[in-house]
């Protein structure tokens, strides 16, 4: 399921930091501008990953995250309403379409977990899917989440190109404000295989993946977090070639 409209999820009473946010459209926005307008409104920037950075609510309570392009987040967020109330997932109490293809998602904030008890819960969750796949009983509460994680990754595998699919790994595991263990983005795209596309033929991206979804394909954090120069202009040479649709 792709993300179309805003939409609040789990918000009542509505936080006052949220409260603006959830009553207006934001799918005339670019991530920039989204990025923008929450700094202007004291949200704090508190974190970069691969495809998003993060900024904190002037509460402390929630945390937005503003991606430019990133298709197996909406995966998660699948996972996120099918398993809704289960405590090791995030509440969400928003998510909206940017324009160009990016994505604006606030959650409860989530710090991160000692280094040891997340290397404890990837490994768990990683027990959890060997013993599913024998049948075996577990953690019933992150078993219901990996069983449906596996079908969020078989419905997306199907027609999302370049799926990598879903894993976890200490990263991926932070501590709610209320002390539950909380899993966050169990999926994730083949980045670079797809970047590798865009240098080899960027037409073939555009081809399989819709234009107005990947404006903004080369503005992910990673990119300009890794790359030197030279990876960055050969990537935009690419992206730009006489005969592109853009």
């Amino acid at each position: 399921m792709s993300i179309d409209s805003h939409a609040a999820v789990a918000a009542s009473p509505i936080d006052p930091d949220l409260a603006a946010l959830a009553e207006r459209s934001w799918d005339d926005s670019t991530h920039r501008e989204a990025l923008a307008e929450l700094v202007q409104r004291g949200w704090t920037p508190c974190g970069v990953g691969d495809w998003a950075v993060a900024v904190r609510s002037p509460s402390g309570h929630l945390v937005a995250r503003i991606c430019p392009f990133d298709p197996a987040y909406a995966a998660f967020l699948e996972l996120c309403r099918r398993c809704a109330g289960n405590p090791y997932l995030p509440r969400v109490a928003l998510e909206a379409a940017l324009d160009g293809g990016g994505t604006l998602t606030v959650l409860e904030y989530l710090p991160p977990l000692e280094a040891e008890k997340a290397a404890e819960i990837a490994e768990r969750w990683r027990a959890v899917g060997a013993a599913a796949a024998q049948g075996e009983p577990g953690d019933p509460e992150l078993a219901a989440v990996y069983r449906v994680a596996a079908e969020v990754d078989e419905e997306f595998r199907s027609r999302v190109p370049w799926w990598y699919g879903f894993d976890l790994n200490a990263g991926n595991v932070r501590r709610a404000l209320d002390g539950r263990v909380v899993l966050v983005d169990v999926f994730c795209l083949d980045g670079e295989k797809l970047y590798g596309q865009v240098l080899a033929d960027a037409a073939e991206v555009r081809r399989r993946i819709p234009e107005h979804r990947i404006r903004h394909l080369l503005e992910i954090p990673y990119i300009a977090r890794e790359s030197s120069p030279e990876e960055i202009a050969a990537l935009r040479r690419a992206w730009t070639a006489p005969g592109h649709d853009g």
